[in-house]
């Protein structure tokens, strides 16, 4: 195994870290070291292996938006209940470094809910957008482990 494989490997290793911890922007981390290993190792084989990677990603970037939306939809939480846990998602992410991008995704959705249907229904509506949130993760990981799995292939033929 080369120093480039080995390199590539951690960054895909940190790429899979960066989904399970959205603090990094993990699929993309995953691409471009797939990339990098194309480059190196040029041929057909490599190129397949980068084109077969990006397809999943790309696919499991669309699936991990529609799907938890449309979960979401169903339970009757607007857009603007998911946009303002975004932002005090960002905003917690600088009060408190790491988790705070977690409490303040919470915090917002709670908050946004508890304005829009009331105390007694707003934990509910919180625990379903969790639901969806998690769901959205999995999805990614699941693209980051087969695009992971796939280069572990293309190293092996190569």
């Amino acid at each position: 195994m080369s120093l480039t494989e080995v390199l590539v490997a951690l960054a895909i290793a940190v790429g899979l870290a960066g989904i399970l911890v959205p603090v990094l922007p993990g699929s993309i981390l995953v691409l471009a070291a797939v990339l990098v290993w194309a480059v190196q190792v040029g041929g057909g084989a490599a190129w397949t292996v980068f084109a077969v990677v990006t397809v999943l990603l790309v696919v499991g970037g669309i699936v991990k938006y529609a799907v938890p939306g449309r979960h979401l939809k169903a339970a009757g939480i607007p857009a603007s209940t998911q946009w303002a846990g975004a932002a005090l998602g960002i905003v917690g992410f600088f009060v408190v470094p790491v988790v705070g991008i977690f409490l303040g995704f919470v915090l917002g959705i709670y908050l946004a809910e508890h304005r829009r249907v009331g105390s007694a229904r707003a934990w509910p509506s919180t625990v379903q957008a969790l639901r969806a949130v998690g769901l959205s993760i999995l999805i990614e990981l699941a693209a980051g482990v087969l695009a992971a799995g796939v280069w572990v292939v293309g190293v092996v033929v190569t």
